[in-house]
């Protein structure tokens, strides 16, 4: 058994350090629940859908790098103290001064590990990751990171699988998403959520309905089943700018099974236990041991249809 936790919570555009205060209450409600592996949304310690309207320079000045970083260090101060796995997102910059959509996960024995997701749209002056992040923990098994719109592709999922992964951290900032298809999210009023104490119904309606947990049962518990692996998804909650984050923070096992969630319009965290055992005979598993290689060629093969994510986002209003 593994016991892990995932969490949705509201940030503050910009405010890394209000940001990082919220992250260790969370670290230490989670310590004394005697959690093993903590999931943070995805940037999270810097902000997110305000990064779309900064120039190149402001958001450099949000970036750090990773790890070595402050938050690297902080988090993994955290990490050492409790001897838990801490994962959240932030803006990484690198040696070479790109920008990176970046989730840091610090591990107890002093490691800090990065994944830049491979399909960033949030601004033109970041860039795409180009590298899986696969690594073990420290209880025997192995994990992997994929971040938002990275789990919206079935191929990554299914190459973090191939890899051993057994527990997948699936950081969002989704849900209450603008677009112009009428089947895909849509944005919530904001006055509903400015209403949540006085009607917590409406909102609580709107998280759980096709703009939140309707949309996200479409597709995120097959990611889980289809390849035989626990998914951690945590997420924004609240006002992000001009959205409003779902969050729907839960935890998914290997038969695609909830095994705990939370539609609370606020900041939370849910808890599960993951049975390990239930990998090796489940469904995805045994499907994945009948494969045919010689048949996915194409898959790899380009079609002349590709289009770069942000065009994609931005350009057609697609998920």
């Amino acid at each position: 058994m593994v016991r892990a936790a995932a969490v949705q919570m509201q940030h503050a555009p910009g405010e890394k350090e209000a940001n990082l205060a919220a992250i260790r209450r969370f670290v230490s409600r989670a310590a004394a629940d005697g959690v093993e592996i903590l999931a943070f949304p995805e940037m999270c310690i810097s902000g997110y859908w305000h990064v779309r309207k900064l120039a190149r320079a402001e958001i450099e000045a949000l970036a750090e790098p990773v790890p070595g970083g402050p938050s690297s260090i902080r988090l993994s101060e955290m990490a050492q103290a409790c001897g838990m796995t801490i994962g959240a997102g932030l803006i990484e910059i690198g040696g070479d001064g790109r920008l990176y959509n970046t989730y840091a996960v610090a591990l107890p024995d002093g490691r800090v590990v990065r994944h830049r997701k491979l399909h960033c749209f949030i601004s033109r002056h970041m860039d795409s990751g180009d590298e899986y992040t696969v690594f073990d923990l420290p209880q025997g098994c192995r994990a992997g990171v994929l971040t938002c719109y990275d789990n919206n592709l079935g191929e990554n999922v299914r190459i973090n699988a191939l890899r051993g992964v057994e527990i997948l951290l699936a950081p969002h900032q989704t849900g209450g998403c603008d677009s112009r298809d009428i089947h895909i999210m849509g944005k919530i009023d904001r006055s509903l959520w400015d209403r949540r104490v006085e009607d917590p119904e409406s909102i609580e309606a709107e998280l759980r309905g096709p703009k939140g947990r309707e949309w996200l049962m479409r597709w995120l518990p097959a990611r889980a089943h289809d390849n035989g692996l626990f998914l951690v998804f945590s997420n924004g909650v609240g006002p992000d700018d001009d959205e409003v984050r779902t969050g729907n923070a839960m935890i998914i096992d290997p038969y695609g099974r909830i095994l705990a969630e939370t539609w609370k319009a606020g900041d939370d965290m849910v808890v599960a236990d993951l049975d390990l055992s239930l990998i090796e005979n489940s469904t995805g598993r045994r499907w994945i041991r009948t494969r045919r290689p010689a048949l996915y060629g194409p898959l790899s093969s380009p079609t002349g249809q590709e289009v770069s994510t942000r065009s994609l986002r931005f350009d057609q209003k697609g998920v």
